[in-house]
């Protein structure tokens, strides 16, 4: 039935069987009857828009759930880049990065996750990365707090053989800096994992920038000097700590070493 027309048919109806009196209250009827169903009329509209706009709601959590997933494939992918530039510093791979940088991927984004990005992984190993770039997007979408997470992270992969070289450290701080670390932060992160480099050249009694061959015969003179059969006669003590003293003279000896290349 078409709305509006009830008041008038329920008048029709009212003055054919009473008259006047039943014209008019046929008419209230209809009036009633008009109301009630623009009444349905408008709660079906409101459940339908409400189911619209439920629905609607549903559709946006899903496009956010797919933003927030691509949000943090994009924010893993680059964290990557950050990755293989730390683990080339020194001009070599290592099995211990790779399970480091695995575990840690495996942890955050999930094992299925981390099949697809290793490959990717050994792909930008190969490439030269621009770490400017990469830095300021994640630096844009991350708190500070994140970002030295990220530091802490990166210092693990240069330490996961054991061994923090000066070039893994001179690229964690070209990386920090791009992402706004304070330069005491990033020395406080970096005194937490790294032995002074400077230290070593102490030990050993020479300037940083002594040539090889210098260090290298300050190395044997003090190895001769210190090593424990030289104070065997002395007593166990004695021994002890000629022993301990060459163990730390032979580690320094030995970071120097790796960090200038040399046999």
């Amino acid at each position: 039935m078409v709305r509006g027309w009830s008041k008038w048919i329920g008048a029709m109806i009212g003055f054919a069987l009473l008259g006047h009196f039943g014209g008019f209250i046929g008419f209230i009827v209809g009036i009633l009857i008009d109301n009630y169903r623009n009444s349905s009329a408008w709660d079906e509209n409101y459940q339908g828009e409400s189911y619209a706009h439920k629905f609607d709601r549903s559709q946006n959590y899903k496009t956010n759930s797919t933003y927030q997933r691509s949000a943090t494939q994009d924010f893993a992918y680059n964290l990557l880049k950050l990755t293989a530039a730390v683990m080339k510093a020194d001009g070599k791979v290592l099995k211990a990065e790779l399970n480091y940088v695995k575990e840690f991927y495996i942890r955050h984004f999930g094992v299925e996750e981390t099949k697809e990005y290793m490959p990717i992984l050994r792909d930008l190993l190969k490439q030269n990365l621009n770490l400017r770039q990469v830095s300021f997007q994640i630096a844009q979408r991350t708190n500070y707090n994140s970002r030295l997470q990220m530091l802490n992270y990166l210092f693990g992969i240069a330490n996961s053989d054991q061994y923090i070289s000066k070039a893994e450290v001179n690229v964690i701080h070209q990386i920090a800096g791009f992402l706004g670390i304070t330069p005491t932060d990033f020395e406080k992160i970096k005194t937490s994992f790294v032995q002074y480099i400077h230290n070593d050249y102490k030990i050993i009694g020479v300037p940083t920038n002594a040539s090889n061959e210098e260090i290298k015969r300050a190395y044997r003179n003090l190895a001769m000097k210190y090593h424990p059969d030289r104070v065997a006669r002395l007593g166990q003590e004695a021994r002890e700590k000629a022993e301990k003293k060459f163990q730390e003279i032979q580690s320094a000896y030995e970071s120097i070493k790796k960090e200038r290349r040399f046999a």
